[in-house]
């Protein structure tokens, strides 16, 4: 007569009864509540107004607004230069982990940086007509790259190449009446140096000199905006002294370049 107690299948269903019956605890899982997910989807929803403004822009320079084209384009970059901030502190990828809202915010900044940007040149006057079409189709191509080249945004905060900021250049192209075929040497140039490996500063994330960047930046954020609601007038020095924010960029940018190569 057989002992009496447990076989190795009796212990086997056991351990699998065992398994499916507890709650599994995966590693890293963090629990989310309802406030937070809300949370979560309001930043979203902030970065996604950013295609509102693109259409506003859009529709603007249809209609001839250009000062509203440019006041549009103000606001977008605003939510750009905000929206990360806030997604990083709102935790956005571990609470909402099915939303990729760096796409989002790709798909919004291709809108409000290249796209409006070149339509409100090309409506004021600032491209040959002849030329408008095949300079653009450079742009928007060359800056498609820019977006979705897997090192277009570095590990330590850097972007990878001309950084796409048509809004900006199209903003003083107009500012200081560059003659159009001016203006498609400018755009074909910046478009090749997309393509230049150089590495250019991420205002609020590269940490050198970050403060003293982020200072410059929000005196020459007050100086646009006064330059857009003065549009298209606005006072020259006034124009001529909001250029030093993009040249101590642009200087940053190069001397930190090439302090990484070495």
């Amino acid at each position: 007569m057989k002992k009496k107690g447990h076989s190795a299948g009796d212990w086997n269903v056991l351990r699998f009864y065992t398994m499916v019956s507890t709650p599994s605890k995966q590693p890293g899982r963090i629990h989310v509540g309802n406030s937070e997910r809300r949370a979560a989807w309001l930043v979203h929803a902030y970065t996604a107004t950013g295609a509102v403004l693109a259409f506003i822009g859009a529709w603007s320079v249809i209609h001839g607004y250009d000062r509203a084209a440019l006041g549009a384009m103000f606001m977008a970059t605003m939510v750009d230069a905000t929206d990360g901030v806030l997604a990083r502190r709102a935790r956005v990828r571990e609470v909402l982990p099915e939303i990729d809202g760096a796409r989002i915010d790709d798909i919004v900044d291709y809108m409000t940086f290249v796209l409006v940007p070149l339509l409100l040149l090309d409506g004021a006057g600032g491209l040959p007509p002849l030329l408008a079409i095949p300079v653009a189709g450079v742009v928007l191509m060359s800056s498609m790259y820019g977006f979705v080249a897997p090192d277009a945004k570095t590990s330590d905060y850097f972007f990878t190449g001309f950084p796409s900021y048509w809004n900006i250049v199209v903003l003083y192209l107009l500012l200081f009446n560059v003659a159009p075929i001016a203006n498609v040497a400018i755009l074909l140039v910046l478009s090749a140096l997309v393509f230049v490996r150089i590495g250019y500063v991420y205002p609020s994330r590269t940490p050198v000199l970050m403060t003293t960047t982020l200072a410059l930046g929000g005196v020459w954020t007050i100086m646009i905006g006064a330059i857009i609601w003065m549009w298209p007038s606005p006072p020259r020095a006034l124009a001529l002294a909001s250029l030093a924010f993009p040249a101590y960029y642009l200087v940053l940018s190069l001397a930190l370049h090439f302090r990484r190569d070495r």
